[in-house]
């Protein structure tokens, strides 16, 4: 009788690592008066996070955040946008978006063209423009106010425009500094929900800027805490819950849970910049 041989199983392939979206390595951001924004900054954020810069006022996240996008020079160290200098995005395939604290919007200009501008600028053609921009206003629920001027929308709707304006270019990376921090809690809390939806349907990578604890632990993978005077990390926490998230998660333990850590966090980080601030 033939010996039948035992099967080996092959091993299985090594997965080549994942290319970081974003490399922080020791920026630091030091004013032309003297004053030092950042202390050397080291962050790896991996494509697909969503990532939360919070801290008390003053600690840099927002000069972060503008490093990153490439609008402030780091004083020293680097930044690497899916490992290319940020000056050198443009001939990446990869490509950011940047969300600011207010809508920014043109005022005697349309919904539509509002959000076209960044395509008009980069010289979209402009069939190809006008159809990127519906499905961008799609994605944010406006499509029926493309011909709207902004006075007519709500401070929540104008941020949406502001939204669909940085998705128009179809980015991987979005930035946002604080955009929801001057609507009304009801608002908020829905834009919150949006924008986690967004992040997951279009496979985004976001870092997101913000002051409000209950607002980081529902939209992150992970938060990192900052601390000012100067601004530095001194903490980050990973945000070990399933997506999707709904408002019904606001009210668990859990999250009960990451906010009193994020408190605490916070407590700490707030106490360094006083401690510093008397010295």
């Amino acid at each position: 009788m033939n010996r039948i041989e035992p099967h080996t199983l092959a091993p299985p392939p090594e997965l080549a690592p994942s290319v970081p979206a974003v490399e922080v390595l020791s920026a630091e951001k030091t004013y032309t008066n003297g004053t030092q924004a950042l202390l050397p900054v080291d962050l790896s954020i991996a494509e697909g996070e969503f990532v939360t810069l919070l801290g008390p006022s003053g600690c840099g996240k927002s000069t972060l955040l503008k490093m990153v996008a490439g609008m402030l020079e780091p004083s020293d160290g680097r930044l690497l946008v899916w490992r290319k200098p940020v000056a050198q995005l443009h001939d990446c395939p990869h490509k950011l978006s940047f969300v600011f604290q207010s809508p920014t919007l043109m005022p005697w200009a349309s919904v539509q063209t509002n959000v076209r501008l960044p395509l008009d600028l980069g010289g979209v053609p402009r069939k190809e423009a006008d159809a990127r921009v519906m499905e961008s206003l799609a994605l944010v629920g406006l499509e029926k106010f493309a011909d709207a001027l902004p006075r007519a929308l709500s401070g929540g709707m104008q941020m949406r425009v502001s939204i669909a304006r940085g998705l128009v270019t179809q980015p991987d990376l979005l930035l946002m500094d604080e955009p929801f921090g001057a609507l009304d809690e009801i608002t908020r809390h829905k834009l919150d929900a949006d924008l986690l939806e967004l992040w997951r349907k279009k496979k985004l990578t976001v870092i997101f800027v913000t002051h409000s604890i209950h607002e980081a632990v529902f939209l992150s993978s992970r938060v990192v805490m900052m601390a000012a005077r100067p601004g530095r990390v001194v903490e980050q926490f990973h945000i070990d819950e399933p997506y999707p998230r709904s408002a019904d998660f606001m009210v668990t333990p859990e999250f009960a849970r990451h906010a009193k850590r994020l408190q605490d966090s916070l407590l700490r980080a707030s106490s360094h910049a006083d401690e510093e601030a008397t010295r």
